[in-house]
């Protein structure tokens, strides 16, 4: 499908809300260095994220949310990411988790929404649901891990493959349940993102309402709210679900890709090389061309990420919920060029600024491990993005999940 760039009216506080990320990423990065050792961002930068309201910009307007255009939800995701790429990762989640309740039939989303607490979520498969003997609900059992923002969340969807009471076939769904009804399990010690506090979470035969369950599968082929339209302009119910569930990551991804350029470029400016009669760095021809491949690497980045969102403002135009196939799957394959693009070009920076880069009071490879931590979430993996979008193009089925 070939997109043009459709006209879009820019969110009313567009300046505001990138004012309150800017603060939201400041205050990361303060505690930045206690956050990669405690495995979690401290309360205080949680609550900043909550007080700047961010988790409830793309609620429909019914229970909150406004009109935000997609280059301003992209943006304030990288604005957040320019200092703490674990904060920009738990505010997008905040964002993107509170627009599944809209999914659910009243009594659900009512209890979602006016509960005020956050919301967590883990799309794998894993768990085991049965019938519950009352002809209603259901039961839930399993251990998922990587929970983002699960210590900061009551509500947590829960992902497991179940064939519903009304249903022919077992389908995707996420069961929502309360945290206190769980067991969180500190186990999250990773390589970046630390400041996530991507614990995993059991839950043992929890009963779940069926206005609790989120139906991922049917949203995927187009379903709205299943008690009728109730906001029929809302813009998440005019997009396809899963690519603007998941455009946030290359944002993530280029955001902290900008700190580190802008890293090298400080840091070359200074940089004197003691081993080479004590020369500018600045004034070689390797470090110029470096920063200019590294910089236009950058610039190309955010081109495919301009593209994905003009994407969705044309989806959201037009109406389209559901995308054909080679258009999805390119979709799949931009995410995993920026991720792994993103996650190489870090590399090249640190390697190539030495070992003063290596320092964690210094920033710089902190970013490094945060984005090679970024590229490995399963829903912009380069590897089976490229697959999938390559038998696309050759009209055979892509991915089936991405």
């Amino acid at each position: 499908m070939s997109i043009n760039t459709v006209e879009t009216h820019q969110t009313v506080n567009r300046e505001e809300l990138l004012q309150k990320a800017q603060e939201v990423g400041e205050l990361a990065e303060q505690h930045a260095l206690q956050a990669d050792i405690d495995a979690k961002l401290p309360d205080v930068v949680i609550g900043k994220i909550k007080e700047a309201g961010f988790h409830k910009l793309l609620r429909p307007k019914a229970y909150g949310g406004q009109e935000l255009d997609y280059y301003t939800f992209g943006d304030i995701i990288r604005t957040i990411a320019n200092y703490s790429v674990p904060a920009s990762w738990l505010t997008y989640f905040a964002i993107i988790h509170e627009t599944w309740p809209a999914f659910l039939p009243e009594q659900g989303r009512e209890e979602l929404y006016n509960s005020g607490s956050l919301m967590a979520d883990v799309f794998a498969p894993v768990g085991k649901v049965t019938d519950d003997p009352d002809g209603k609900g259901y039961r839930i059992s399993g251990h998922w891990n990587f929970c983002s923002g699960v210590l900061w969340c009551d509500w947590i969807a829960l992902g497991a493959v179940h064939q519903m009471r009304d249903a022919d076939e077992p389908e995707l769904s996420l069961f929502i349940v309360h945290k206190k009804d769980t067991e969180i399990i500190e186990n999250w010690d990773a390589i970046g993102l630390r400041g996530t506090g991507s614990n995993a979470v059991k839950v043992d035969d929890v009963y779940v309402e069926p206005s609790s369950v989120f139906p991922l599968s049917r949203v995927v082929k187009g379903a709205t709210a299943p008690d009728g339209n109730y906001e029929g302009d809302y813009q998440i119910f005019n997009v396809p679900y899963l690519a603007f569930f998941l455009s946030g990551f290359p944002q993530v991804a280029i955001g902290g890709l900008e700190r580190l350029v802008q890293n090298f470029k400080e840091k070359t400016k200074g940089r004197v090389r003691i081993y080479n009669k004590n020369s500018n760095e600045k004034d070689a021809g390797s470090a110029q061309r470096t920063l200019g491949e590294l910089t236009t690497q950058l610039n190309a980045l955010k081109a495919v990420a301009k593209e994905y969102m003009d994407k969705l403002h044309y989806y959201q135009e037009n109406g389209i919920r559901v995308l054909e196939e080679e258009e999805r799957e390119q979709l799949f394959a931009m995410r995993g060029y920026v991720a792994k693009t993103a996650a190489e070009t870090a590399t090249r920076v640190l390697i190539t600024l030495g070992g003063n880069s290596l320092y964690k009071d210094m920033h710089t490879e902190r970013f490094v491990r945060d984005l090679l931590a970024v590229a490995s979430h399963p829903t912009h993996l380069y590897e089976d993005a490229m697959v999938g979008y390559g038998k696309s193009i050759l009209g055979l089925d892509g991915h089936p999940m991405w």
